[in-house]
């Protein structure tokens, strides 16, 4: 019953949304007097709300996604440097860690006119078509980008990278410079500058600043996205 629960769960991956008892049941491959069963458990528990003839993902989720050790210590720390990296560009800002092949979003701060953009808290994306996303990549090790690259890469627009080959040539600039640049790969319109975050020789996390590609100035902005990902690997390493 848990596998089938699980199921039930997965079908709101990865945009969530509100979906009928119909919708579930074709998603999880479930008979419809078997979804309706496992749909008011998880409402009893929390685990959905039911709005009309419709579920939605229950607030108890969020809950206990937040307490997730790994998750809740790096956005605690982290948090501080995020502000002063909005502060200091007044650009969407964004923290993630690698989840397998994807970028998993922790943290995301906005102003008041918030950019259109498909990354949101909770949510995942490929690695390779965002900035956060291939800072992640160029520093978790050989085996897994050898991995990445044999395999066919995702393409979220036009402008995402699907050649091998020039995405190669991105990941070692990238473990030379220390910053990965995004440009209309993830959403047209939107640029991003990240950089890796350390906790030993290992990228555990990546921060990023997204721009529409209007006002996109990459000398001015990766200086603080640099200074930015740095004190947060200094944080870490003294675990302050």
């Amino acid at each position: 019953m848990l596998d089938k629960a699980m199921t039930v769960l997965d079908c709101y991956q990865p945009d969530g949304g509100a979906f009928r008892l119909t919708e579930i049941a074709s998603r999880a491959g479930l008979a419809k007097t078997t979804a309706f069963r496992l749909c008011s458990d998880l409402v009893r528990l929390g685990l959905l709300d039911r709005d009309g003839d419709t579920y939605r993902l229950g607030g108890k989720l969020f809950e206990l996604g937040s307490l997730v050790p790994r998750r809740f210590q790096l956005r605690e720390a982290a948090l501080p440097f995020l502000q002063d990296l909005f502060e200091a560009t007044h650009e969407t800002v964004h923290l993630g860690i690698r989840e397998g092949r994807e970028v998993a979003y922790v943290e995301r701060i906005h102003g008041h006119q918030a950019l259109s953009l498909p990354s949101r808290i909770g949510g995942r994306l490929p690695l390779t078509c965002t900035g956060v996303g291939k800072a992640l990549l160029a520093f978790s090790g050989e085996e897994l980008i050898e991995e990445v690259l044999a395999q066919p890469l995702p393409r979220l627009t036009p402008h995402s990278v699907t050649d091998p080959v020039r995405l190669r040539t991105a990941i070692e600039q990238i473990q030379v410079f220390g910053l990965a640049y995004e440009e209309q790969e993830a959403v047209l319109g939107v640029c991003c500058i990240a950089s890796p975050v350390f906790d030993g020789s290992t990228a555990v996390a990546a921060l990023s600043v997204a721009v529409p590609r209007a006002r996109f100035r990459s000398a001015q902005l990766a200086p603080a996205v640099r200074t930015a990902a740095l004190g947060l690997s200094r944080a870490l390493r003294s675990g302050g």
